[in-house]
């Protein structure tokens, strides 16, 4: 029985063993599944109109989610500490093709795509993880430090500047807000002082008031803001999106029409397994499904926190505060583009839009949130 007993013991303290956080794990398996269940409702119309094939986008997100399965249960048991020693190299590299992204073919105005032969992705993508690695990396080396300008605003503002002009002169303006904000959250986590955030909300007061109030600063985002405060003074045109989305909304109800019994999915919302695939939720599934989904994403970004807590160094925990925060804003600027809450921003719903490249950066990101959840559980045995 000793014998037994110490076998077990020694199984258990093997390096390299422990327990990822279930719980974060079946959030995650629900979502995809739920967005992948709606992608495929939302899709199949319009992929029949354009391609002759209704199963065309499922049939791809498929191979995307399994490949990006694969990435996630590797992270899940590669050593997220590694990522500190390489945070450096892919912040470097993903700048590198932020840039190469401007020499791009446009695609509806914009230049956000790499393609390599039948390859396709969003640099925007990697610069996010990359953002949230550099400024885990930093949080933990400077540590009480960070209370100060030198050591708490610039190397961050730095980092956040480079990637943030990049991405305007795409322009991507939601991947933009979305990485502001996602590095505001971890400096406020990180441990810069509050008054610092009072100075930078007034700078982002201001440059606010520059686009809205000047004509011709920047276009792109005035004509934003313009067809979200009146989508109907251009019906046909720039805010047709945006009034079709409204109507799916509302023809939902309570409990939705029934899961593919959407009208608007038939060539009314512009490709609707993209960006305003929750306006198809909301209308096959009603307020229901629709605070199910927003109910499954509180508790991703709850139990992400969780894992925070329980890390054991600095590094990891700001590595899951800023992979989950992401999911969370990026959730949370989603519906409220589609519920015409916030302008429209071009920025899509994790889990349920449309996309490859996003889709397996988006789980093999959740792979270092339970990677970091496994080293704790090891520090434990």
């Amino acid at each position: 029985m000793a014998a037994r007993k110490k076998a077990v013991s020694e199984e258990t303290q093997r390096p390299g063993r422990g327990n990822i956080d279930v719980t974060f794990l079946v959030l995650v398996l629900l979502l995809l599944t739920f967005g992948l269940v709606m992608m495929f409702s939302a899709s199949y119309a319009y992929a029949y109109y354009r391609m002759d094939d209704s199963f065309y986008y499922i049939k791809r997100q498929l191979l995307f989610a399994v490949g990006g399965l694969g990435v996630m249960i590797f992270l899940a048991y590669f050593d997220y500490r590694w990522w500190r020693k390489l945070a450096l190299p892919v912040f470097a590299a993903s700048i590198l093709m932020l840039v190469v992204v401007l020499f791009m073919p446009e695609r509806n105005g914009a230049k956000r795509w790499i393609e390599l032969g039948p390859l396709t992705f969003q640099p925007s993508e990697i610069a996010k993880f990359a953002v949230i690695l550099m400024f885990a990396s930093m949080v933990a080396l400077y540590g009480e430090k960070m209370r100060s300008f030198r050591y708490g605003i610039l190397p961050f503002a730095a980092v956040l500047g480079a990637v943030a002009a990049l991405m305007v002169l795409e322009p991507h303006l939601s991947g933009t807000i979305l990485i502001l904000s996602i590095g505001a959250m971890m400096m406020f986590v990180g441990g810069t002082d509050l008054k610092w955030f009072l100075l930078l909300l007034c700078v982002l007061v201001a440059a606010v008031g520059i686009v809205v109030l000047i004509p011709g600063v920047i276009e792109y985002a005035q004509s934003r803001f313009q067809y979200w405060l009146d989508p109907f003074s251009d019906a046909q045109g720039k805010g047709f999106q945006t009034i079709q989305s409204l109507l799916a909304i509302g023809s939902g109800g309570f409990m939705g029409l029934g899961l593919g019994n959407s009208r608007q999915k038939y060539l009314y919302i512009p490709e609707p397994q993209n960006d305003f695939v929750f306006s198809i939720v909301c209308e096959e599934l009603g307020f229901v499904g629709a605070a199910i989904i927003v109910i499954l994403f509180a508790l991703l970004v709850w139990r992400g926190f969780v894992i925070a807590i329980r890390a054991k160094d600095k590094f990891g925990s700001m590595l899951a505060v800023g992979l989950t925060t992401q999911v969370g804003l990026q959730a949370l600027l989603n519906i409220a583009v589609v519920t015409n809450t916030i302008p429209n921003t071009g920025i899509s719903l994790p889990f349920f839009s449309y996309g490859g490249s996003a889709l397996i950066m988006l789980l093999a990101q959740m792979g270092v949130v339970l990677s970091v959840s496994r080293q704790a559980a090891l520090e434990k045995q």
